[in-house]
């Protein structure tokens, strides 16, 4: 699924007026943010594989919040590091169809929801036994709102407070399903991308209220092409340039089937 993905970290407070912050809130806010920032760069490509500090928006005590989090969910249960270490490589995406009952994912579902703002995240096509990344990003620019859970979780030995959090997932939309095709898994799947109108749904509702945005969205428009590799000597790093368009000769005989309206 989207275990690598690009968050432009600066502009991210500015979602909070979207979310119907006030003023003071804002004010908070980018206060907030800037404090954050300074152990924050920009990720245009970062890999959940290496549990990066991606900046969240959360309900908490009828405010909105910023907060960073660790990509890939340490439940608050988890004993002890060696468990932790375990676990999260495995909680880095959570099926939105599960995610109210299965025992890593309950207590965040239904008491952790948060949003996590993106603008654009990567997937890999299959084709002939090698495999093509591919950018994903909305046609009109704004960033994308992805529902996410989080938790809290603190190393007993050290005394240490993590905060985590799970990309949730769907069936992938029509997009989705033709481009992420990766035989190991059970069909097609895709990041929750909420609707403006279903953020405060997702933050403040109740969990059936929450359990009806979990569906393939096919509202947002969205674009998709090839990057270069995103591993390997000609990976580019943390860099704009990982977002730029590059074509591949072994996809020239392949209809352009991924820039459709979704």
């Amino acid at each position: 699924m989207c275990y690598e993905t690009s968050q432009l970290a600066e502009k991210l407070y500015r979602e909070a007026i979207r979310l119907g912050a006030s003023s003071s809130e804002i004010d908070r806010l980018k206060l907030r943010w800037d404090q954050l920032k300074a152990g924050h760069g920009n990720y245009y490509h970062a890999s959940g594989f290496n549990h990066p500090k991606l900046a969240v928006i959360c309900s908490e005590h009828n405010q909105i919040e910023l907060k960073l989090c660790v990509w890939g969910l340490i439940p608050n249960w988890t004993k002890d590091e060696s468990f932790a270490e375990q676990i999260w490589n495995r909680t880095i995406n959570a099926r939105g169809e599960s995610i109210f009952d299965k025992p890593s994912f309950k207590l965040p579902a239904h008491k952790g929801r948060c949003i996590l703002p993106l603008d654009g995240f990567f997937e890999h096509h299959h084709k002939n036994g090698k495999v093509f990344p591919y950018f994903i990003k909305s046609t009109d620019q704004k960033r994308m709102l992805i529902a996410a859970i989080k938790d809290s979780w603190t190393n007993k030995s050290t005394g240490e407070i993590i905060e985590s959090f799970s990309i949730v997932t769907t069936p992938g939309n029509t997009l989705l399903s033709k481009l992420h095709n990766n035989p190991k898994l059970k069909g097609p799947r895709m990041p929750l991308i909420l609707n403006e109108t279903d953020t405060n749904q997702w933050l403040n509702g109740n969990p059936e209220e929450a359990k009806e945005l979990v569906i393939s969205n096919n509202d947002i428009e969205l674009e998709a092409f090839t990057v270069q590799k995103l591993k390997g000597k000609t990976y580019v790093g943390n860099l704009p340039e990982v977002q730029k368009k590059h074509s591949y000769s072994e996809l020239n005989d392949t209809p352009d089937l991924f820039n459709w309206d979704c």
